[in-house]
C-alpha cells in the first residue's frame, strides 16, 4: 500500500465567502470587478455580518484621472454579477498592501477590517 501524503492548506480555503448559505469566490468578483473601465486594482475579501454570517466587501484602487462612486459601483456591479455576489461594502484606496511576490495581501485587509 502506497503511503498518503498530507498537504496543508492555507489562505485559500478562508479566502472563500459563506454570505446567507452560499459560497462565494473572491477571485471570481475580482476577474468582473477589474474589467471596470476605472478600477487599476481590486481585492474582494468576506467581513462578519450578524444576518448573513459574511458579507462581500470590495477594496478598490481607481485608476488616475478616474472619477469613482460606491454608488456607481455598486449600480456597475449590479449589472455584472448576481444579486447574491456583489460587494455591499466598498472601500476605495490609492493602494492596496502587497506581499513580497506582489500579491495583494489580503489578511491585512481582513485584520484592518474587523
Amino acid at each position: 500500500m502506497a503511503a498518503q501524503t498530507y498537504l496543508p492548506t492555507a489562505d485559500r480555503k478562508k479566502d472563500m465567502i459563506r454570505r446567507g448559505g452560499y459560497n462565494i469566490y473572491p477571485r471570481q468578483l475580482e476577474e468582473v470587478i477589474i474589467t471596470h473601465p476605472a478600477v487599476s486594482l481590486c481585492a474582494v475579501i468576506g467581513v462578519p455580518d450578524d444576518r448573513l454570517g459574511e458579507e462581500v466587501k470590495a477594496f478598490i484602487v481607481p485608476k488616475p484621472g478616474h472619477e469613482l462612486t460606491r454608488e456607481e459601483f455598486i449600480a456597475w456591479c449590479k449589472t455584472q454579477i448576481a444579486a447574491n455576489k456583489y460587494p455591499r461594502h466598498v472601500e476605495f484606496r490609492d493602494e492596496l498592501p502587497l506581499g513580497r511576490t506582489g500579491k495583494i495581501y489580503k489578511r491585512a485587509l481582513k485584520e484592518e477590517s474587523k
